[in-house]
C-alpha cells in the first residue's frame, strides 16, 4: 500500500476572508478558476482522498465532488477548528492540512512530511525563513488533545504544535513556495508572475 492511501488531504477554507474584503478566499478567481481548485490540483496527487473544510458556500465547494465539512462550532475559530472537524470526520490514520490560499506549495509535501515524521504524531512545514503550521500532518489519535485544547479557549496553532511535540520539516525554496495570497492585490500579482513564467 502506498503511503498516499494512509493520508486524507484537507483544504482549510473555513476562514472569514477579512483581508479579502470578506470574500470567501477559496472561491476568489485566480487565472480563471477558484483558488481552492489550484490547491486541489497540487494536493490530490499526493494523498488518498481530499476533504474541504468550509463554513460558508458549501454548495459551491461541493461542485468539486469532494466531501465538504464545517467546523464543529460556528465561531470561525481559525485553522485549528477546521483541523478538529477533519480529525472527527477522517477514516485514515493521517491527515495532511493545507490552507486554501497558497497556490504554489511543494508537490512533495505529503511524501517529505510522511517520511520525516519519525515517531512524531504531528509535523508541520518550515522553510529557511519561518514556520508554516497550517501545512501540517497530524495523526487522528490527536483528536482528543485538540478537543481539550480548543475547549480551554486556546486558538494559537503554533502553541498547539509545541504542546503535541510536533516536528518541523524543512523544505528548500526550490521545492515550492509557502507564500499565501492574503489580499486581492496579492492574487493579481501572482497572476502576473505566472504570465511571466
Amino acid at each position: 500500500m502506498s503511503f498516499r492511501q494512509l493520508i486524507t488531504g484537507v483544504i482549510l477554507a473555513g476562514g472569514r476572508g477579512s483581508r479579502m474584503g470578506g470574500q470567501d478566499k477559496g472561491l476568489v478567481l485566480l487565472s480563471g478558476k477558484p483558488l481552492y481548485q489550484h490547491i486541489l490540483a497540487r494536493l490530490q496527487p499526493q494523498v488518498g482522498e481530499v476533504l474541504i473544510n468550509a463554513n460558508r458556500n458549501q454548495a459551491r465547494y461541493s461542485e468539486s465532488q469532494l466531501t465538504v465539512i464545517s467546523d464543529l462550532n460556528n465561531h470561525f475559530s481559525g485553522p485549528l477548528a477546521g483541523m478538529q472537524a477533519a480529525l472527527h470526520h477522517a477514516k485514515t490514520d493521517w491527515l495532511l492540512f493545507v490552507p486554501c490560499d497558497v497556490p504554489a506549495f511543494p508537490l512533495n509535501l505529503a511524501e517529505k512530511m510522511f517520511n520525516e515524521k519519525e515517531k512524531h504524531l504531528a509535523c508541520y512545514a518550515c522553510d529557511t525563513e519561518r514556520e508554516h503550521p497550517t501545512f501540517a500532518l497530524l495523526h487522528r489519535s490527536l483528536k482528543a488533545q485538540l478537543d481539550d485544547y480548543l475547549a480551554r479557549g486556546d486558538r494559537k496553532l503554533m502553541l498547539f504544535m509545541h504542546e503535541i511535540n510536533a516536528k518541523g520539516v524543512i523544505f528548500s525554496p526550490e521545492s515550492g513556495s509557502f507564500a499565501n495570497l492574503n489580499t486581492l492585490e496579492d492574487s493579481r500579482n501572482w497572476e502576473l508572475q505566472q504570465k511571466e513564467l
